[in-house]
């Protein structure tokens, strides 16, 4: 009998038969379906940002290179020794700055003796005019044969050509000592010297004394799509200046802003682009000739544009749509055409309506009808979050307590 007891006592405590303390797996299973559902309908955080109306820049935007409106190789225009350099390597020359000095002394005497040449013909001719005057009084006094009149005129004719030609020497010599001086034929940066003082240069030298590059103003050549040369060429010709800005490899800094000078004339066929040369002061000299530049062209503006944040439009199979906030903070799915985009802004043709809301930031974890909260908002219900959390933990506590004590009652029985 006691044994009976015993075994009854034994199967009442075993594990299987306490089906009220520990759910079955399949409970379990349901109960963790129901978690991630409810997970799935709660609202989801998001930024919101308001559609708003302005003024929206209509910009083109381009890679392009910074190309000097002169860059001059400086050669002697004669042969002789070069004296002196008189420039430093890397400076800034103005036109008309003397850079370098080749020997004048040889073209000097050539001066010297060009111009006694010119005088002893000048002598010359002026004796003949002289004698022809004579003549010709003579032979209106039949004192004197007119073939000796036409050879005196022929005479003075002669003189007359060679003094000329003794001048156009003077002017060679003059110009020659001029050449003797080599001076810069454009404003900007000298590179490095080509040559040192010494040597005997000549016309036919290649690589010249120094190279020039004009540095102020400086132009920005680009290529832009054939599509927008319609654009481009109205305002241009109707004379309106259309503003250029330079910005770095990075594209975030500004460099220098500037104008449309002119377009190319011809398209590339290979490419269907067509070249653009912007101009540009480069005072604080922040643009470098080669240097590769992001330039942004202002075609138009347009007026009271219906513009949202860029990070607001997405991109699906049915082209770009975004998510409005509905004033039952639950979101809809909306087809918009885009406009122009201004980097973080982007402006809507249609879609949209200005005063709307929509989602800027958290739209991965959303869908037609999703529920969201606002940050602002989910702020301010905080504490009754917080409240609710609390009871929880209380009747999950009174829960256990319970059934710690009714396990103790069990076991009194």
């Amino acid at each position: 009998m006691a044994v009976l007891i015993i075994a009854g006592a034994v199967a009442w405590w075993h594990p299987w038969n306490r089906g009220g303390t520990a759910g079955s797996p399949q409970q379990a299973h349901q109960g963790g379906r129901r978690g991630g559902a409810d997970a799935m309908n709660q609202p989801q955080p998001v930024h919101v940002a308001t559609v708003s109306q302005g003024e929206m820049p209509v910009v083109i935007n381009a890679l392009g290179t910074v190309t000097p409106l002169a860059n001059v190789t400086v050669k002697t225009q004669l042969s002789g020794t070069l004296m002196d350099v008189a420039f430093h390597e890397g400076q800034m020359v103005k036109k008309g700055d003397v850079l370098a000095q080749i020997d004048p002394r040889p073209y000097e005497i050539s001066l010297r003796n060009a111009q006694g040449t010119l005088a002893r013909d000048q002598a010359l001719l002026q004796t003949a005019r002289l004698d022809l005057q004579r003549y010709q009084t003579l032979l209106s006094q039949d004192s004197i044969a007119k073939q000796q009149v036409d050879t005196q005129a022929s005479l003075v004719k002669q003189y007359e050509g060679a003094v000329k030609s003794d001048q156009a020497n003077v002017d060679t010599y003059k110009l020659d000592l001029t050449y003797a001086r080599i001076t810069a034929p454009v404003s900007g940066r000298v590179g490095l010297r080509q040559v040192d003082p010494g040597n005997y240069v000549t016309t036919g030298d290649t690589n010249g004394v120094v190279v020039i590059t004009q540095l102020q103003p400086i132009s920005v050549i680009f290529t832009t799509s054939e599509d927008n040369l319609a654009a481009i060429m109205k305002p241009l010709r109707a004379g309106v200046k259309m503003s250029a800005t330079a910005y770095d490899r990075a594209n975030t800094t500004a460099l220098e802003s500037g104008y449309l000078e002119t377009v190319d004339n011809q398209i590339d066929t290979a490419t269907g682009t067509v070249k653009l040369r912007a101009t540009f002061d480069n005072k604080e000299s922040l643009l470098f000739p080669n240097q590769f530049v992001n330039t942004k062209l202002l075609v138009d503006v347009i007026k009271n544009a219906t513009i949202v944040p860029t990070s607001a439009v997405l991109n699906g199979s049915s082209g770009s749509f975004v998510y409005v906030v509905k004033p039952d903070n639950t979101v809809t799915v909306r087809n918009v055409k885009t406009g122009p985009v201004d980097g973080e802004r982007t402006s809507i043709k249609s879609g949209l309506q200005v005063g709307e809301r929509v989602v800027i930031d958290g739209s991965d974890r959303l869908k037609e009808g999703a529920k969201i909260t606002i940050p602002a908002e989910r702020a301010k219900g905080a504490s009754g979050a917080s409240a609710a959390s609390g009871a929880s933990a209380a009747a999950a506590a009174s829960g256990a307590s319970g059934a710690q004590h009714g396990g103790h009652h069990r076991r009194q029985q």
